[in-house]
């Protein structure tokens, strides 16, 4: 007989699952546009690899409650993550990356809430299992907000597209012009409204 979850934790743990599987596409996408073996893509691909360990670990804990995470859960968080290599295209590599610690942020944050929740019921497995990957991933968020800070080392480098096809120069080009014009716009209004 399935346990019972508070309403706030069924949805949260659909949008853990979502998101878990969107930071895994995500990540492995930039992982390939960061250069093989570069300390960006393997802090992606680490973090990848343990945002499906994540979704994996999470099913049995879930189906207990008789929540289930596939297919629409897991869908789901294709659907985000194809938005976000939406982005990508009209991104510097910099840009990708500090993109990319929003992702293990917003995980990180949701095990913490999650764990709350399960402990405001006396759950103190389920608490104890939220805790347990909200410490796994607020590592994999700190390497990659290190990873983010340390492409400034190199800027340049960090100015690059994120896309070095011929597509993604036309979008990073747009992207530069959109935001050259919006320089410029900026630096009219504050001449009219003078010292």
């Amino acid at each position: 007989m399935a346990r019972e979850l508070h309403p706030a934790e069924n949805r949260g743990y659909r949008e853990l699952y979502a998101y878990a599987r969107a930071l895994a596409d995500h990540w492995t996408s930039l992982a390939s546009r960061s250069g093989a073996g570069s300390p960006a893509a393997v802090t992606l691909e680490k973090g990848a690899a343990a945002a499906l360990d994540l979704f994996r670990e999470l099913e049995p804990q879930t189906a207990r409650y008789g929540l289930h995470a596939r297919p629409a859960a897991k869908s789901a968080g294709r659907g985000i993550a194809a938005m976000r290599r939406g982005r990508n295209p009209f991104l510097e590599r910099g840009q990708g990356l500090r993109f990319a610690v929003e992702d293990a942020q917003h995980v990180t944050t949701l095990l913490a809430y999650l764990a709350a929740v399960a402990e405001s019921r006396s759950d103190t497995e389920l608490a104890e299992f939220c805790r347990g990957w909200e410490r796994k991933f607020k590592r994999h968020e700190s390497a990659a907000r290190k990873a983010a800070v340390q492409q400034g080392a190199e800027p340049d480098a960090a100015v690059e597209p994120l896309h070095s096809g011929p597509a993604g120069r036309a979008a990073h080009g747009l992207g530069y012009a959109l935001g050259t014009f919006g320089e410029w716009v900026d630096s009219q209004a504050a001449r009219r409204r003078g010292p």
